[in-house]
């Protein structure tokens, strides 16, 4: 993607999301589940900006707020310039537009009563002044588009296979030409041969229709396949972006290394050292001091203990919060840890 005159579609900055909860026996009383603590990031105009991280880390708690479909603790999003942050229901509605989404269990997030021609033109019936053969006439339109056949148009969800249940929930998705799109998700419940052709369909919908996508998974090998950046996300906080080819190429944070070194290699003959990290992810209930990722950390130093490292920019628009990287003596202090 040109670097050069880019626009921001969404900027998020310091986003947080705590969830309180009841804690029973002898040490009762209330405490938080930090599921996101204090997230920043932009999307350009026009890009695909993948989340990765393991299971539990925010990902799609991030999304939803992003949304707006939960609401946050604290921090701000910015939609085309606007905040949206403190937007009521009512407010908020003629942006939904703008903003649609893409589930991970294409099932699921289908109404199982609906058939296909009113789960496709529901959004049409709030957004567009429409009457109902306008409305069907851009069913057929939108299922062509996705590669459903409109002769599925009186049938129910569970007719369906998972990938042909994944594009209905796309053709919903794009019915009201929306700007952005996170996709949470949107291939990991579909067979390995069927991954493939709906990433395909998102990036040609990509280019026909000038979407921008904020793609959420943890599969590193279709993230590399879509991807223009990516944030790589660590126990309710993101830890590293960069460009895909520079962030396959050349991981700085120990986190990002240890996630990338889990991808398979198809090559035999390229060797694939592999960092196997050590304990498991704390809670969020009750996050480590300092750096969230030290208690795993290989490279884990005595600052990291007791100082939370900022997300600073290393040049090329890479940013990193490491103080082996961010730190203002960086220097010493990687000098410090080659000594030890």
């Amino acid at each position: 993607m040109n670097s050069e005159h880019i626009e921001k579609l969404v900027e998020v900055n310091d986003i947080k999301k705590h969830f309180q909860i009841s804690k029973k026996g002898l040490f009762a009383g209330k405490a938080y589940v930090k599921a996101v603590d204090g997230v920043s990031f932009d999307i350009h105009k026009g890009e695909v900006l993948s989340l990765v991280g393991e299971s539990g880390c925010g990902k799609s708690t991030t999304g939803r707020l992003l949304l707006k479909l939960l609401g946050a603790t604290s921090g701000s999003v910015t939609f085309e310039g606007e905040n949206i942050t403190d937007l009521k229901e009512r407010q908020m509605r003629p942006k939904r537009r703008h903003m649609q989404m893409i589930f991970q269990d294409p099932y699921q997030s289908l109404n199982p009563r609906m058939r296909v021609r009113d789960l496709v033109s529901e959004p049409l019936l709030v957004h567009e002044e429409l009457d109902q053969n306008a409305r069907y006439k851009r069913v057929e339109e939108l299922l062509e588009l996705v590669g459903l056949s409109k002769s599925g148009m009186g049938k129910f969800a569970h007719e369906f296979s998972g990938g042909q249940r994944q594009r209905i929930g796309i053709a919903r998705a794009i019915s009201v030409n929306p700007k952005l799109i996170v996709a949470d998700e949107p291939v990991s419940a579909l067979d390995v041969s069927v991954q493939s052709q709906v990433l395909n369909l998102l990036q040609d919908l990509q280019k026909e229709m000038g979407l921008t996508y904020l793609f959420i998974s943890h599969n590193l090998s279709v993230v590399e396949h879509i991807s223009d950046r990516i944030a790589v996300m660590y126990l309710g906080k993101i830890v590293e972006i960069s460009t895909s080819s520079n962030l396959y190429t050349n991981p700085m944070h120990p986190y990002t290394k240890a996630l990338f070194s889990a991808v398979p290699v198809p090559d035999p003959t390229i060797k694939h050292q592999r960092i196997i990290l050590k304990g498991d992810i704390p809670s969020p209930v009750n996050p480590p001091s300092g750096c969230n990722f030290h208690t795993r950390c290989h490279e884990c130093m005595d600052i990291c203990k007791s100082d939370s490292p900022e997300l600073k920019d290393i040049g090329n628009g890479h940013f990193v919060a490491c103080h082996l990287h961010t730190t203002s003596s960086s220097q010493e202090v990687r000098i410090a840890y080659e000594d030890r």
